[in-house]
């Protein structure tokens, strides 16, 4: 497999506590919550708004930089994944998502943590034949070409060659015409095309940048053997030759009072689960959920979150109809719940964001070995997005996902009322216990609040 040499500072980090569970980690302020999971200054100066990303650099990432915009970045506790603790950066703005990992992530460990695996880190491009008269005749050729087109395309990569990686395969598909129905007004489709898939495995890193160059440099060739016309030449964000798997086991006594409520709310979380396998507007809701924490630690790492959840959706629909990524059963002999997740999960420990911004570098030091594997990586994000899941899931058989969900809401409510950080708690307070979260109701409990200082 592919290797590729690290950034400064994350070959070996010490930042990081041992442990992963942290009990009352919520209750603390920001500097002892950096305590406690052992950040020096130097380490938690990229978590600052002036020690993070700053306004020239990030002139140089995108276009058009009139400024930064800022996101929180939590930690989820309580992950053990493979039988090592590891604390989870997650930069996300919606509230519940870190909480609802961390809470599920400490019922799994009962059981032993969350095991997972991940395929090699491949990544496919494709390059797009048009005007070929004879579908057969091109395959052949291309086929015959196949190892003078693998050396061809790794003198286009060549330094991932040197680290084992580069082009392992090229291989034909024929699409046939779209179905009438699909056509508008005298619109021709075109006819049938070929397109040819040409693989690399990319180590560490995501392979983007990679397999565009290997495809756009062996189009022409391509074209010529097929006696074609090349048109798109570019990766496919479906990776599903890449995915990575998690499963985990969760005593009935961890999700309830004791075994008898623990299965009835085991039971319940696997008829959640039944209804979106089954019902496509339930299971894009349910694998949205999946996707809020994936994403989350994908923003965190430097990852491509976007591809991401084109990939996941795509492959959610692989079967030509669209269900969930994830799976749930009761083990009635082992009293638990048994929950699993597949899906594709190309990602990079190397490149890309990781290399320029500042607050992702951090992110990235608090995951210790997992920042330093993309198998790993993967591995962990699918933890993590079926921790979301069963969390979300959990919530809505037991309490409801309001409870839980709106409790945290309150504190943005109270935010957007003028509330500064020493009322925000008051506040929020008052509009839990009064079950109206409205900007309006915080504004009141503001006012009343501010009269006591008076």
């Amino acid at each position: 497999m592919a290797t590729t040499a690290h950034p400064p500072g994350l070959e070996t980090t010490t930042t990081t506590s041992t442990a992963s569970r942290l009990p009352g980690f919520y209750r603390r302020s920001v500097d002892e919550r950096r305590r406690l999971l052992g950040l020096s200054p130097a380490d938690s100066a990229p978590f600052d708004v002036d020690g993070g990303l700053q306004v020239p650099v990030a002139d140089q990432m995108i276009e058009n930089v009139v400024g930064v915009l800022g996101l929180p970045l939590g930690v989820a506790l309580n992950f053990i994944v493979d039988g090592e603790a590891v604390i989870v950066p997650m930069a996300v703005e919606e509230p519940s998502i870190v909480a609802a990992c961390s809470h599920i992530a400490r019922l799994a460990a009962a059981g032993g943590g969350f095991t997972t695996s991940a395929d090699p880190p491949i990544t496919v491009g494709q390059v797009q034949l048009l005007q070929v008269a004879d579908l057969s005749r091109a395959q052949a050729a291309i086929d015959d070409a196949r190892d003078e087109l693998i050396a061809s395309g790794n003198r286009l990569c060549p330094g991932l060659k040197e680290r084992g990686g580069g082009v392992v395969d090229v291989r034909c598909r024929v699409l046939p015409r779209l179905p009438s129905d699909d056509l508008h007004g005298d619109l021709d489709d075109g006819g049938p095309m070929l397109v040819v898939h040409v693989v690399l495995e990319c180590g560490d890193a995501m392979g983007a940048n990679a397999v565009n160059s290997v495809v756009e440099g062996l189009s022409d060739r391509l074209a010529e053997l097929a006696r074609g016309v090349a048109c798109l030449r570019i990766l496919t964000n479906l990776a599903d030759e890449r995915c990575a798997r998690a499963s985990m086991r969760i005593p009935f006594a961890q999700l309830g009072g004791d075994d008898d409520d623990g299965a009835a709310v085991a039971r319940g979380i696997v008829d959640a689960y039944r209804f979106a396998a089954r019902d496509p507007w339930r299971a894009c809701t349910h694998n949205k959920g999946i996707m809020n924490g994936v994403d989350a630690l994908a923003i965190a790492t430097g990852n491509d979150w976007r591809a991401l959840e084109a990939g996941a959706h795509a492959y959610a629909a692989r079967s030509g109809r669209y269900t969930s990524l994830t799976r749930f059963f009761v083990d009635e002999e082992q009293a638990c719940l048994v929950g699993s997740i597949t899906l594709p999960m190309a990602v990079g420990t190397v490149g890309g964001a990781t290399r320029v911004h500042p607050t992702v570098q951090g992110a990235r030091k608090l995951l210790g070995s997992f920042a330093l594997s993309t198998t790993k990586l993967a591995g962990l994000m699918a933890a993590v997005g079926l921790a979301q899941n069963t969390g979300a899931l959990k919530a809505m058989v037991s309490e409801g996902i309001q409870r839980g969900h709106m409790a945290l809401h309150a504190r943005q409510v109270a935010l957007a009322a003028g509330a500064t950080a020493a009322e925000v708690e008051a506040v929020a307070s008052v509009l839990v216990a009064s079950g109206s979260i409205r900007l309006g109701r915080a504004q009141e409990a503001l006012a009343t609040l501010r009269s006591t200082y008076e």
